[in-house]
């Protein structure tokens, strides 16, 4: 018997794959958990529509990732924060700091998708951070903190 599966299942397959099972197993365990539905002629069509739309829909995402990957290799960022005579941070820079730093400059970027590389940033100096802006899709970029002005 042929099935649609509705989400992933161990050791059968992933969300919107059309997979043979035992009827048995379609009837009395997949179908009525909701992980599958039988695989009609119409239920196929409709898979395979939603599939082309979801496809579509994918590229577009994409496509947008890369041009604003493409941006911000281009972006220097400059945190100012609060230093003692020696040189060494009052605190840390964190994600929130960068995030904030990107949305000056024009772009919303959650602070769960950066990463800072290295241990936590307690001088002033020049970092690196990666940015995952889609699925597969990172972008590293470097960033100076400095001291700030206290005027």
């Amino acid at each position: 018997m042929e099935i649609i599966l509705k989400q992933d299942v161990e050791n059968l397959g992933h969300k919107d794959d059309i997979v043979k099972v035992r009827p048995g197993y379609a009837r009395n365990y997949l179908i009525p958990k909701g992980y599958a539905i039988i695989a009609t002629e119409s239920a196929k069509k409709m898979h395979m529509e939603n599939m082309k739309q979801k496809q579509h829909k994918e590229q577009k995402l994409r496509s947008d990732a890369e041009t604003v990957a493409n941006k911000l290799k281009d972006v220097k960022l400059t945190i100012a924060t609060k230093t003692s005579s020696t040189g060494k941070i009052f605190g840390s820079v964190n994600t929130v700091m960068i995030a904030e730093a990107l949305e000056k400059q024009g772009f919303s970027i959650d602070r769960k998708n950066i990463t800072i590389k290295g241990d936590a940033i307690k001088e002033v100096g020049n970092y690196e951070a990666t940015i995952k802006i889609y699925k597969d899709i990172k972008v590293t970029i470097s960033f100076d903190v400095v001291a700030e002005n206290e005027n």
